[in-house]
């Protein structure tokens, strides 16, 4: 087996560890994909609003935290 450097950091790392790795093809992977494109997606939400507030102050245009949001003024 050829392993690039990334995934021999990786076995190095890992053979300390006592773990089963046991994969499970096709449908039996569908609930752990999902969280982790749900994951993904919401790191994808937050990167778009901090870029949104960063334009926003930009324009000069008067912005005030609210706490869950901002509110403009």
């Amino acid at each position: 087996m050829d392993l690039n450097m990334r995934q021999r950091r990786w076995m190095e790392y890992l053979k300390d560890f006592d773990f089963d790795l046991k994969y499970h093809p096709g449908k039996a992977n569908v609930v752990a994909d999902a969280l982790s494109r749900k994951t993904l997606h919401a790191s994808e939400l937050m990167m778009h609003t901090c870029n949104l507030i960063e334009n926003f102050r930009n324009l000069n245009l008067n912005m005030v935290d609210v706490g869950n949001g901002i509110v403009m003024n």
